[in-house]
């Protein structure tokens, strides 16, 4: 008898572990309270998204407002088409307001940064938000002034003039 309770209660154990193990991993993961909030769907067009992912945050003067929905490419424009579900509370977000793909730190994760405008008209359900500002690629940036570099040290060939030519021979 003895035996047989020592085992329900190790078992009672693990299941208790196993249990709070998954909701750690839904608290981690930012499934659980998000999934839940009623939300309005809004998207923009970015030339280059460069690491955003799915499930990235959406914040607006540092405040977290939502998340990234889908990432895709527009086969009409060739732009990287981001849909973003904004909280239903924030319901005044201009129609003139400005979506930027900013870095949480150095080399943090991607996150879409919104700037208000000060037009009397708001997103809605659908809207689009029209003025974005893609993502800085740190591998980009870094190419471009290495090539410059390189650019600057080459010694630059003169050109041969007719002159010089003649006074060879």
């Amino acid at each position: 008898m003895r035996m047989k309770s020592l085992e329900l209660l190790v078992g009672a154990f693990l299941l208790a572990a196993f249990l709070a193990l998954a909701f750690l991993a839904m608290q981690v993961s930012g499934l659980s309270a998000e999934m839940s909030k009623p939300s309005y769907r809004v998207h923009a067009m970015f030339q280059n998204v460069g690491g955003l992912t799915v499930r990235a945050k959406v914040t607006m003067a540092g405040v977290n407002i939502g998340r990234v929905e889908a990432i895709a490419l527009d086969p009409a424009t060739q732009l990287a088409r981001v849909d973003m579900s904004i909280d239903r509370d924030i319901s005044d977000i201009s129609t003139d307001t400005v979506a930027a793909i900013l870095t949480a730190g150095l080399l943090g994760e991607k996150y879409i940064g919104l700037t208000p405008g000060a037009d009397e008209t708001f997103l809605k359900e659908g809207s689009r938000i029209e003025q974005t500002q893609s993502s800085l690629v740190l591998e980009d940036l870094i190419g471009k002034f290495l090539f410059n570099k390189t650019q600057e040290t080459a010694p630059a060939a003169a050109p041969a003039s007719a002159d010089s030519a003649d006074e060879a021979f």
